[in-house]
């Protein structure tokens, strides 16, 4: 192949490439992280970083929205340590045989201080309205 004919190839490939991201959809609240802070840093812990893309892409929405009762608005849940120990919300799975247990903290408690709650990475859903 010719110099010019390469050349020509990977201008194109590259104009493909920018149209591809520059007219990609934004992110839907369906792949953003959410930010649990209600009681968390009111109890001296950081905020949680929860990467809902994470859990999304292995289950259903009705395994958390409906069988662990989960509401469908960030924020809406006020969800407690005493709770998750008691195998509720996210105590369901992280019960040290099916997902880590509460005695690692740091996996979950991720979060800068002072973040607020809410998505982030994305707001708005293909659903009936914001969220």
């Amino acid at each position: 192949m010719s110099a010019r004919r390469t050349s020509k190839w990977i201008i194109s490939a590259a104009l493909l490439c920018a149209s591809l991201f520059f007219t990609a959809p934004h992110a839907t609240a369906e792949y953003a992280d959410v930010v649990i802070n209600r009681v968390a840093e009111a109890a001296g812990m950081r905020p949680v970083i929860f990467p809902h893309w994470f859990h999304r892409i292995r289950f259903r929405c009705k395994v958390c929205h409906a069988e662990l009762g989960f509401k469908m608005r960030a924020g809406a849940n006020l969800i407690k340590m005493t709770d998750i120990i008691d195998g509720r919300f996210c105590g369901a799975c992280h019960d040290g045989e099916t997902a880590w247990s509460v005695e690692n903290c740091d996996l979950c408690h991720s979060g800068k201080a002072g973040l607020p709650p809410g998505i982030f990475g994305g707001h708005e859903t293909l659903g009936p309205g914001r969220w």
